[in-house]
């Protein structure tokens, strides 16, 4: 008997070890099936231990501080601004390459993982899916970077400080844009609504762009003025896009194929027409009416 407890000691000890050795503990390929075609993706540790369904439930349950969010952020800036009145401006160049390098370097990233996912929905499933996915919350890669769009909309609004303490002009596209984004992001991701994907994936595309640019001036170099163009161009595409998404959404949900609300909609249709309609405005006076600008300081 106590041979027999012996040999079997040893043998779930082996068992453990191969269970333990054979548990991934690295980067691995995500293979995802769609319309009967498999691809594979690299997911790393850190995305596939979120846990999206967590998140959600935060997320429906807190949504609402945005507000507070929003709320002490423009007490912050516009205090700031009657604060920094009869003060020098601070330089803050070394602070702001540090501060726009980070977010660059965040929305590239979140830019080629969304995208990643976006384009194997188009390739695979069709732009009418590409819209009205919902799995892009909880699919694999995407889940983590969805989750991290939302929040990073929060940390998003530093921008402005940097703004108010260098004394540089504050104008209203900047804080309504930061205010309005926080707010329609956080009171959308907690419903998974449909149109996600493109909304999450077309702003870290433009962000990227933004804010590597932002690093660069803040560096000192030079930067010829067509690129700054390009970024505004960018995000008027985006509002473009955007609007056109949110009409497509209310279109096929009334077909029961995309899941969304009305309310929703209509939030999200009111708030791209005032972005296409304010960076559109915003680049003619930049660019085609007033002085030479320096480049894009909308966003």
């Amino acid at each position: 008997m106590q041979i027999y407890k012996s040999i079997e000691t040893a043998r779930v000890r082996i068992e453990g070890e191969k269970t333990r050795k054979d548990k991934p503990t690295g980067p691995v390929p995500v293979v995802i099936k769609m319309n009967e075609t498999d691809h594979q993706l690299v997911e790393y540790d850190f995305e596939r231990r979120f846990d999206e369904r967590v998140a959600i439930e935060w997320m429906q349950e807190n949504w609402s501080k945005s507000f507070v969010f929003c709320g002490l952020y423009a007490a912050a800036i516009f205090g700031g601004q009657h604060f920094m009145r009869e003060r020098q401006k601070l330089d803050l160049r070394k602070p702001l390459v540090l501060w726009s390098l980070g977010l660059a370097l965040f929305s590239i990233i979140g830019a080629l993982r969304t995208g990643w996912y976006m384009l194997h929905i188009l390739n695979t499933s069709g732009f009418k899916q590409s819209v009205c996915d919902q799995s892009f919350y909880s699919a694999p890669v995407s889940k983590f970077w969805a989750y991290a769009f939302v929040l990073s909309k929060a940390p998003e609004l530093g921008d402005t400080v940097f703004i108010v303490l260098r004394k540089q002009r504050l104008i209203f596209l900047h804080w309504y844009h930061h205010i309005t984004v926080l707010l329609y992001s956080w009171y959308s991701y907690k419903d998974r609504v449909a149109g996600g994907g493109w909304f999450m994936t077309m702003n870290y595309l433009v962000h990227a762009l933004m804010y590597s640019y932002y690093a660069l001036r803040a560096a000192g170099v030079r930067v010829p003025r067509p690129y700054a163009m390009i970024i505004t161009t960018s995000q008027i595409a985006q509002m473009a896009m955007g609007l056109t998404v949110s009409g497509l959404v209310y279109r096929w949900m009334q077909e029961g194929h995309c899941p969304s609300y009305l309310d929703n909609i209509v939030w999200a249709s009111l708030m791209y027409l005032s972005y296409l309609l304010l960076f559109t405005s915003f680049f003619y006076q930049a660019y085609l009416r007033g002085p030479q600008a320096k480049g894009p300081k909308a966003d």
